[in-house]
């Protein structure tokens, strides 16, 4: 791979350590992909460079996520907590997409672009939450954090169709349940401005999970797999988090979710005898 290529550019941004750097060189990389600069690369021999953990600064600290606090922004810290929180599922973010662009090859040109979009689009959220912490007077990296996002894009490396199935449409789809009890939080407190910015990100979320359950269905299809059972199957074998209640149907069904999918999944987690049931 040479630095013009894609899957080289991408490989440079997820690496990078600085949060700011990995968001310039996101938006460089996504703006010479809309511009022509650069496209997709010819098949390559060379393989695919494992990513235990892509580049990330020293702080925060990464800890177990059950010893993660609970963040409510009834208090001064629970709120800036709560936004940290916010600001660390978006950093990962960026890097999940760019590892979707540098880690999946051989594909169509339109899977490239629209992740390179996302990424673009997660690295401007991250600044957007970033800016409403320093408004509390704190910084990315003042919390502790998890890193159960970056463990499924591990578990799921080698195949594109778990991974669509397992990172946008469970991980990224519980953030849209997620986030109109936060709102409703931060709108008792009288936190418009970070409303606001929460507003941007459900906005642009939904239209990425929408993008993760297209290229779902579309590798279903090409492997003749009816994707609604196996989406339930591939929750089980990887032991994907089962979505809390209440749903963000409306939501769901803007991203691609069908209606028999969301009453399954505000109807619990199914048993292993059922899971293959439409």
């Amino acid at each position: 791979m040479t630095q013009d290529d894609l899957h080289a550019r991408a490989w440079q941004a997820l690496m990078n350590s600085a949060p700011d750097e990995k968001s310039a060189l996101t938006h460089r990389l996504h703006d010479d992909w809309r511009a022509g600069r650069i496209g997709v690369p010819p098949a390559s021999p060379e393989p695919v460079q494992p990513v235990d953990d892509p580049g990330r600064p020293k702080r925060p600290e990464l800890i177990a996520h059950t010893s993660v606090p609970r963040r409510k922004p009834n208090t001064p810290e629970g709120h800036a907590a709560l936004l940290h929180a916010i600001a660390h599922i978006e950093f990962n973010a960026i890097n999940l997409a760019l590892d979707c662009v540098y880690r999946f090859r051989d594909l169509p040109a339109d899977f490239y672009g629209g992740w390179l979009q996302v990424a673009a689009e997660e690295a401007y959220h991250f600044g957007l939450v970033c800016e409403r912490l320093a408004a509390l007077g704190h910084a990315y990296g003042d919390f502790p954090a998890h890193r159960g996002l970056w463990d499924m894009a591990v578990k799921t490396a080698d195949d594109p169709l778990a991974r669509m199935a397992l990172v946008p449409r469970v991980l990224e789809a519980r953030g849209l349940d997620a986030t109109p009890p936060i709102v409703a939080g931060l709108r008792r407190i009288g936190d418009e401005a970070t409303i606001g910015v929460l507003d941007i990100i459900l906005r642009d979320e939904i239209v990425h999970v929408a993008l993760g359950d297209r290229w779902f269905r579309h590798f279903c299809a090409e492997r003749g797999l009816d994707p609604e059972p196996t989406y339930l199957a591939l929750m089980t074998d990887f032991d994907a988090p089962w979505p809390p209640k209440p749903l963000n149907a409306e939501a769901r069904r803007k991203a691609g979710f069908s209606e028999a999918e969301i009453i399954r999944l505000e109807g619990g987690r199914p048993r292993r005898a059922d899971q293959s049931e439409p």
